[in-house]
């Protein structure tokens, strides 16, 4: 006997609640097999593709291209265990006890199974796969019923109950527009409320046509709480959202939380730019991938942490400590189309400035490509900023909370500088350190920040450390 299973957006971990559908992999009617793709989604962290555990037939799909879903929501229903010859003889073998459950559903790192062929069903094997099932499913977009607009919900005696809210976007919009969440009814699955209802709810009261509510509600004096906006600002409104609304979050967290401060100093990088160009252009035996300036100061970010392990650390404020950590995880800032994300180069500490070019080139190829996986986006404990590319001096960078610095590196150019007693034009660079003060004071960060210049500087330095 067939029956329909209803799959939801997984949990994706690192802390996210919510993903925006950006392209679907299968339609209604098409035939898909146990961890096979079926969606395509964008995070805050990544675009990545989420597995199906269940293999069948398509029945419903809920959302369409562009709409957010919260942690939880349906996204498709499968009718398993269908009748023999509707569906492929790897899927019909297989019983409704659970062997057509895979469990996988861990976004962004793959499950393992090689995705099969698509294959579209006759309609009416579909009809008789959802025929079975006893509780009424939710209306999926491709029959979408017309939705009257979110309205204020009588007050009862569970008004002081739980709110039918996931994500805490939808959560931050009522509370910043003095909108009681319990006023409302929402229009997704079980009565979540999405923030489309809370902003027709917002539209509603500036035009003045909210519904009151059949009982009066205790509110606030008047004279505290301040009246709405006649009518919505004029201009052009950008959700905050994905990349974007990850990094505003982020970056406004380290502002409120990290008491950070920031020393700069300029040094020659003369003799860094010669001891580049003498690697890459060795020849024969000694002839290797090209290095980079990035992979330069990345290698030699390693060796002031290591003299200086006070900045390769976090603040645990539950228990009030710092906490020194092991390994030294680098994050790089990059730039692409959605935004700026900061891929991690693992273990940097154990690498080379070959090794650590390699994995800067393959990381920002795949954040370019938007194939970052959670994992290569989070866990950073140190972070190098090049905002020289952009063809500027200096900056005071925010620190990549939770870590606790972060290194900026200005633009090379030729520069008058005294040298060696004489006024010569010398390849100079701005380095600035932005680092949180709790974990140490101004003497810890003015010794890092000097020894990386004095690599600049005298990259024979880093012998000592080979």
């Amino acid at each position: 006997m067939p029956k329909v299973l209803e799959f939801k957006l997984p949990d994706l971990g690192e802390g996210l609640t919510e993903a925006e559908i950006v392209r679907w992999l299968v339609e209604v009617g098409d035939v898909v097999a146990i961890d096979q793709p079926v969606v395509e989604v964008e995070t805050a962290k990544a675009m990545v593709e989420v597995p199906c555990p269940y293999g069948g037939v398509v029945t419903a799909r809920f959302g369409e291209e562009g709409t957010e879903l919260p942690v939880g929501s349906p996204l498709l229903t499968v009718a398993v265990g269908s009748a023999e010859g509707d569906l492929p003889e790897d899927l019909s073998d297989k019983g409704t006890d659970g062997a057509e459950s895979s469990g996988n559903v861990l976004v962004g790192y793959g499950t393992g199974a090689p995705a099969a062929r698509r294959r579209r069903v006759r309609p009416e094997a579909i009809s008789a796969a959802a025929a079975p099932v006893a509780e009424p499913a939710p209306v999926p977009v491709t029959a979408p019923a017309p939705a009257p607009g979110p309205v204020p919900a009588p007050v009862s005696d569970e008004a002081s109950g739980p709110v039918a809210v996931v994500s805490p976007l939808v959560r931050r919009l009522a509370r910043q527009h003095d909108l009681d969440l319990r006023q409302l009814t929402g229009s997704g699955f079980d009565g979540l409320i999405l923030r489309a209802d809370v902003e027709s709810a917002i539209r509603a009261a500036a035009n003045g046509t909210a519904v009151a509510p059949s009982v009066p509600v205790p509110v606030s004096p008047p004279a505290s709480r301040p009246a709405p906006a006649s009518a919505p600002v004029a201009g052009e409104r950008i959700p905050l959202r994905g990349v974007r609304g990850a990094v505003a979050d982020k970056l406004a967290r380290s502002r409120r939380e990290i008491p950070d401060a920031t020393c700069w100093v300029d040094a020659d990088a003369t003799e860094l730019m010669a001891a580049r160009a003498a690697m890459n252009g060795a020849g024969g035996p000694s002839a290797g991938p090209k290095v980079s300036v990035l992979a330069l100061l990345a290698r030699i970010c390693t060796a002031a942490l290591a003299r200086f392990p006070e900045l390769n650390s976090m603040v645990d404020l539950e228990a009030r400590e710092i906490v020194r950590l092991p390994a030294v995880h680098l994050g790089f800032a990059a730039q692409t189309e959605r935004g700026l994300v900061v891929p991690v180069v693992r273990d940097a500490q154990s690498r080379n400035a070959e090794s650590i070019g390699a994995e800067i080139g393959r990381l920002t190829e795949a954040a370019r490509t938007g194939t970052l996986t959670p994992a290569e986006l989070t866990g950073g404990t140190f972070t190098l900023n090049n905002y020289g590319v952009f063809g500027v001096d200096g900056s005071t960078p925010i620190i990549n909370h939770p870590e606790a610095a972060m290194l900026g590196v200005g633009r090379i150019v030729p520069k008058p500088w005294v040298h060696r007693g004489e006024l010569a034009v010398r390849q100079v660079v701005q380095l600035s350190l932005t680092f949180d003060h709790r974990v140490c004071d101004g003497g810890t960060a003015g010794g890092f920040l000097r020894y990386v210049a004095d690599c600049v500087e005298q990259p024979a330095l880093l012998l000592r450390t080979l």
